[in-house]
């Protein structure tokens, strides 16, 4: 027996449009409620609480609304539906966005009295950017507002507007009241003037199997299995995209390597044909979870992503993407993040914050200082390792993306790729490259040159007194036989780094590269002395890393002196510079400075002299002997 189609639905709308209340007559109109879920959600004389039976948080029914996402599955004799519930209230607007993610339809409400309002439109233009073709917006409670054909024509005209500018073809809009079941499963008689099908008509009736992409191969492994009795190993994944069967050439990404797909499994003793009638050989269609085995012994593992020859996405290490940021920390340039992307986790840094979207207006605020909670924006990420993407508008499932917190494993970001490119490194490609270890022995080496190496970090704003406090250190080492040297931000970007500007990601990358110099200047036996404003805890602690992995001594020095002190100081003139607008993302000024929490040593320079602190600083490499 063929099985029903699936629909995929996402509700939104603002508070208490009725969003869950609609919810709630489909399953019951649709007769798909057992006796004891009506029981639980009546009031005495007044019939069952339709919102309840989708708002199962009890913080939801004590406050009157939605606030995570609720799913509900319901079939037809036509077609099986999977209903997700999004929050209405800007707070939630995240969960709207996380839960209409795999929608296929997306159902927006508008109260035919208020008409359509900021979260009308922030939840339209989500419903855009997230690639749903298919929107339809129900004018709900016509029924107070008498059934008016006018007040109907009049939001309607909004919302086709609305859809106009976001590009979204074919917007249906219909009246209903979902108190009372007006045209959500029957056609109603209060409303002889509308002419078009109920709801649940619409959505049996929706063909959505022309928006899958059935001509290009994607599928990433999740799992490479390797069963005791196999003669070879299986690799194991959801399709994203194209057909699958045996005898179908492959190329494995992101190492390039042909093959042949030798046995498709799908579990699924219907499958098919790609038009799914059971008949002929096993063909795996989106979004079916496969294991294929291939005929050549080739390395593929978890991350790696087979497609078919000719439709090669980029091995893209920078990603112009729409994100929706999540956390109550804002999101601001310069910050690293995890990138999960499929089954491929990888590192982004984010190189620069392009746009910020007006949900009043929908227009974008150009270089906004940050995102904050729930807002949209554009921004561009640069990736540790390659990252196998489609624009989202090809492909929903390797155009998207999160972005997670990898202090706390929060995800912070969801995120929909504009476009992929690859960024290739002098290195990038080559796989003879390799960290030689020194055959002398480090200790042999210290022991030697009677000295021991470590990097002393300068941190703080610009003008703060690093550079003073490095050179006399530099100097006090020296003088005392010690082996230092000064690394300075600007020398380095006379030439290591002068490829680099300043916005966050290239600071960032600068960063990086000081870091590692360092650490074999450490590692020489040498005392690298690092004055650098260094202003994003992440990126200091990356450099710490480094040392720790490597058994060298790291010294984080917090050169802490007031914005006012250092903007009095200025001896380039940068601070006022940047107040007139002529630097844009100045550290102190429209760019912020994360202060160190705990560093080795903190040094505020309105209570401590410089020799004071080179003294200490000298102390504590003197205490690490």
């Amino acid at each position: 027996m063929a099985q029903r189609e699936l629909l995929r639905l996402a509700t939104a709308g603002s508070v208490d449009d009725g969003k869950s209340t609609l919810l709630g007559r489909l399953l019951l109109d649709t007769k798909l409620l057992l006796s004891d879920q009506l029981e639980a959600v009546s009031r005495d004389g007044e019939g069952p609480d339709l919102a309840a039976l989708t708002d199962g948080l009890r913080a939801e029914r004590e406050q009157g609304i939605t606030i995570d996402v609720a799913y509900r599955f319901f079939a037809t004799p036509r077609r099986s539906f999977i209903l997700a519930d999004t929050p209405g209230h800007e707070r939630y607007t995240r969960n709207m966005f996380t839960g209409a993610s795999t929608a296929d339809l997306a159902i927006v409400l508008v109260d035919a009295r208020h008409g359509v309002v900021t979260q009308t439109r922030r939840h339209t233009q989500i419903s855009a950017l997230l690639g749903i073709r298919h929107v339809v917006t129900c004018v709900n409670k016509m029924d107070l507002v008498g059934w008016e054909q006018e007040r109907f024509e009049a939001v309607a005209a909004d919302v086709r507007e609305l859809a106009q500018r976001l590009a979204i073809p074919d917007p249906l809009v219909l009246p209903i009241s979902a108190l009372h079941g007006d045209n959500v499963v029957d056609r109603s008689e209060r409303s002889p003037w509308y002419d078009g099908p109920p709801l649940l008509e619409h959505l049996e009736q929706l063909d959505v199997a022309a928006d899958r992409d059935l001509s290009r191969l994607r599928l990433p492994v999740q799992w490479v299995a390797r069963p005791a009795n196999a003669r070879r190993r299986g690799y194991a994944g959801q399709l994203a995209a194209g057909t699958l069967r045996a005898g179908d050439p492959v190329v494995v990404l992101p190492a390039g390597t042909r093959t042949t797909v030798s046995a498709v499994d799908t579990l699924d003793d219907d499958a098919g044909d790609a038009s799914g009638n059971g008949a002929g050989p096993v063909v795996a269609v989106p979004p079916l979870s496969v294991t294929v085995e291939l005929a050549d012994d080739v390395d593929v593992g978890r991350g790696d992503v087979l497609v078919s020859p000719g439709s090669e996405p980029p091995a893209a290490r920078e990603l112009e993407a729409t994100i929706c940021w999540m956390a109550e920390e804002p999101l601001r340039p310069g910050r690293r993040y995890a990138l999960k992307h499929t089954t491929r986790t990888v590192r982004a840094t984010v190189q620069a914050l392009h746009e910020r979207i007006d949900p009043e207006t929908l227009a974008p605020e150009r270089e906004p200082a940050a995102l904050a909670l729930n807002d949209i924006g554009r921004v561009t990420l640069r990736t540790s390792s390659v990252v196998l993407a489609d624009p989202y508008a090809e492909n929903r499932v390797t155009g998207a993306f999160v972005l997670i917190d990898e202090h706390d494993n929060d995800t912070v970001a969801a995120g929909l790729v504009l476009s992929a490119r690859e960024v290739r490194p002098a290195r990038e490609g080559r796989r003879d490259v390799t960290w030689h270890a020194s055959s002398l022995e480090r200790e042999r080496r210290w022991g030697a040159l009677g000295t021991r190496g470590a990097t002393v970090w300068l941190t703080g704003l610009p003008a703060s007194g690093k550079s003073t406090i490095a050179v006399e250190l530099e100097r006090a080492l020296v003088d005392s036989g010690r082996a230092a040297y000064l690394l300075d931000g600007d020398n380095i970007r006379y030439g290591l780094s002068d490829d680099l500007g300043f916005s966050p990601g290239d600071r960032a990358e600068h960063i990086r590269r000081v870091g590692h110099v360092a650490r074999l200047i450490a590692d020489s036996g040498t005392v690298a002395v690092v004055s650098l404003v260094s202003p994003m805890a992440a990126d200091r602690e990356a450099v710490r890393e480094l040392h720790d992995a490597a058994g060298l001594a790291f010294l984080e020095v917090f050169v802490d002196t007031t914005p006012e002190e250092c903007e009095r100081r200025d001896p380039k003139g940068l601070y006022a510079r940047a107040r007139a607008g002529e630097i844009k993302g100045f550290t102190g000024v429209d760019a912020p400075y994360e202060r160190p929490r705990t560093p080795d040593l903190h040094v505020p320079t309105a209570e401590v002299e410089v020799a004071p602190a080179v003294a200490r600083i000298v102390e504590l490499l003197r205490d690490d002997q």
